[in-house]
């Protein structure tokens, strides 16, 4: 029996809804506000990490469509990729970065920038390694660029009926 996960972006909270049934199109009403303007959000629960609060810490507030298509892209375009053209893999990268609504840090975005000056990716990862070792190399971004809002939002912890 699934638990779907849905934004408020009136109430900037995050709800949970125990379903009977396996149910992808219904959308329930906001249990606080009512509105019926809540957004499908992928869920956490199935992320393993050895300890919760990193998880807590790190939400992974993502559109569930939106990265699917992001991932198909990424799959036909890998297809076609020439492993020794850093252009190549660095504007498939900026694609899916795009796609998916993330948005590269700003060593990300040097390290990508050099690639698509043809630097060789061996002797960037190499001067910038320690910069790059970090998993925070993207950010996720709002449609307008700025901070996402469901990045900081409450997470009510009920279990309400779908």
């Amino acid at each position: 029996m699934p638990v779907y996960e849905f934004y408020c972006p009136t109430c900037n909270t995050i709800y949970n809804f125990f379903s009977r049934s396996v149910n992808t199109d219904k959308v329930p009403a906001c249990p606080h506000c009512k509105t019926l303007k809540l957004q499908r959000r992928m869920s956490v629960f199935s992320v393993i990490s050895p300890n919760r609060s990193e998880m807590e810490d790190n939400p992974l507030p993502m559109d569930e469509s939106r990265m699917g298509k992001a991932l198909e892209m990424l799959g036909r375009e890998i297809e076609k990729t020439n492993e020794d053209d850093p252009k190549h893999a660095a504007g498939i990268m900026r694609e899916f970065s795009k796609a998916a609504g993330f948005n590269p840090t700003p060593e990300m975005e040097e390290a990508l920038g050099r690639m698509e000056r043809g630097e060789d990716p061996e002797v960037i990862e190499a001067e910038m390694g320690d910069m790059l070792d970090g998993n925070d190399l993207f950010s996720l971004k709002s449609a307008g660029g700025t901070k996402n809002r469901q990045s900081t939002a409450r997470v009510d912890e009920t279990l309400y009926d779908l």
